[in-house]
């Protein structure tokens, strides 16, 4: 995420360590306790920008919703929706980022915001990662922002679903490009919708019928 929130984009490869450029983006907190702060993000080959009109109309949906909530960051990038989210009072935040140094990233933020007690990052596959052992075992918001191209929304829905990750009437917030669609269970409700000239933004509740 830079200059705001880098999320991924279509790549034809794997991603690797070796592959970041060690240049620096900027991404910013929004409002809350950390209104204004400008935290560094790698500029990483596969990452995109998020903007802030996205970001900020995101939170303007879950403002009643967001203080003391527990939240997923599924593909997490830079971390920036989690991040904004703790700095509007959500409760815990477990970041899942696939790619190592990027997930490091995270955590050096996290760090400087001292947050790091209110949060886990997780370097990982979203789709694969075992949540067993994991002290939270159900999410109130959960943010879905995967690779353009990859077709993940639908595995991303299955497993929340499957594995009983949904807290009752949780949120799941899902951005993809125009050229991505997917179809959600019949319980999922479309609450919001954001069309940029870019992506699709969409928030959904469960059991919201």
């Amino acid at each position: 995420m830079s200059p705001t929130h880098k999320r991924r984009k279509p790549s034809s490869g794997t991603h690797r360590a070796k592959n970041v450029k060690m240049s620096r983006g900027l991404v910013r907190i929004i409002a809350g306790e950390h209104r204004g702060r400008r935290l560094p993000v790698l500029v990483h080959e596969g990452l995109r920008p998020t903007g802030d009109r996205v970001k900020e109309t995101l939170f303007n949906w879950l403002m009643s919703s967001i203080n003391q909530a527990t939240c997923l960051d599924m593909f997490a990038g830079s971390g920036s929706l989690g991040i904004e989210a703790l700095s509007r009072g959500a409760a815990h935040i477990v970041f899942i980022e696939n790619d190592r140094v990027v997930a490091q990233q995270i955590s050096d933020n996290l760090a400087t915001l001292r947050e790091t007690d209110k949060a886990d990052v997780v370097n990982a596959s979203a789709l694969s990662h075992e949540f067993t052992s994991a002290a939270i075992k159900q999410f109130d918001i959960v943010f879905i922002d995967p690779p353009f191209g990859k077709e993940m929304v639908a595995n991303s829905i299955d497993r929340l679903v499957s594995e009983n990750m949904l807290a009752q009437n949780a949120y799941v917030y899902i951005e993809t490009s125009h050229n991505d669609s997917y179809d959600l269970p019949a319980q999922f409700c479309l609450l919001k919708e954001l069309k940029t000239s870019q992506v699709n933004a969409r928030l959904y509740q469960l059991n919201a019928n």
